[in-house]
């Protein structure tokens, strides 16, 4: 699978084992009691198993905790110069994943620390000065250090090697089942999945509106997505398309996590998701058997890979 990870973006092996203590370490929150990886869950693929993260101070958060899985692979769809993978959030709103990494540690809700006082902090803890010199060249400790080092780490997270690429790739005509063949076959054509969940990570990296969170009554959505970011009224209620590397074990689906399981998922497209006015043309019911449905499932199934998977440091700068 190295084919598909961008030179460009390598991470180094210094910035990545700092970037590793950090990810674990509870120090990055202001109360000291919630890591990177208390919501990214690395048994979840990296993601975590309820509809909204629990911050600092029991504070819930409004979005599921979106997987970290494969965002260094390069994901330029066929026929295009894009990059499916150049912007993050649900909604888009950070651009670089150094960007991304650094805004769930000063968000209120979730780690509740500003970045001055992160600093200080990490300044004072003589342990990491060392590893800092390493990675950066000097002991300097600076937030765009923290940055580097979080999404340097991130980017080694990658998976592959699923029974899907064995079959797909490797050519391994017993890696997947017939069933999970079938369902790969609704999957790519009469399903329409791939209209959406395209190229190596299963994503366009475009924002569609698929009519969660609209309540008919009120009119109004629960959250409007990526309006917010864009300002247009056009993307209410809009959001990005997740990759489907190792979705099976991302449980709950959907930006709030209002689907339970990957059999809810593949039902609720089937039934032409949830009709407002600002749903997505590519949004029709799909005319799926139950068996056709147990097919899709047992393909997504098969995305689960390997080379991702981690335990937490047993120790930790001091």
């Amino acid at each position: 699978m190295e084919e598909f990870f961008a030179a460009s973006h390598e991470p180094s092996p210094a910035r990545a084992r700092l970037g590793r203590w950090l990810f674990y370490d509870t120090r990055l929150s202001s109360d000291r009691t919630l890591s990177c990886a208390s919501c990214h869950r690395p048994e979840f693929a990296f993601s975590e198993p309820q509809s909204t993260p629990t911050g600092v101070r029991g504070q819930r958060g409004r979005r599921k905790t979106p997987g970290i899985i494969n965002l260094a692979a390069r994901t330029e769809l066929p026929g295009t110069t894009r990059d499916p993978g150049a912007t993050f959030f649900w909604d888009g709103r950070a651009t670089s994943l150094e960007q991304q990494v650094l805004a769930p540690i000063a968000d209120p809700r979730e780690m509740g620390f500003e970045h001055p006082a992160m600093i200080e902090r990490f300044s004072g803890i003589d342990g990491y000065r060392r590893y800092f010199n390493d990675a950066f060249g000097s002991p300097a400790i600076t937030t765009e250090r923290i940055a580097a080092a979080l999404a340097d780490f991130v980017r080694t997270r990658r998976s592959g090697n699923a029974p899907y690429d064995r079959w797909s790739y490797g050519k391994d005509a017993a890696a997947m089942s017939r069933e999970a063949q079938r369902g790969m076959e609704i999957f790519f054509f009469n399903g329409r999945c791939a209209g959406c969940h395209a190229g190596f990570n299963f994503s366009d990296g475009l924002f569609h509106n698929i009519g969660i969170g609209w309540d008919p009554k009120s009119q109004t959505y629960a959250d409007i997505g990526r309006e917010a970011v864009t300002k247009d009224p056009k993307d209410r209620g809009a959001f990005k398309t997740p990759g489907l590397r190792d979705v099976d074990k991302r449980a709950p689906y959907m930006h709030d996590g209002s689907l339970a399981t990957l059999r809810d998922v593949v039902e609720f497209y089937n039934r032409g998701g949830h009709g407002n006015p600002q749903l997505s043309g590519r949004i029709v019911p799909l005319g799926l058997s139950q068996s056709d449905v147990d097919a899709v499932v047992a393909f997504l199934k098969t995305l689960n890979g390997e080379g991702y998977q981690d335990r937490p440091p047993k120790y930790f700068p001091q």
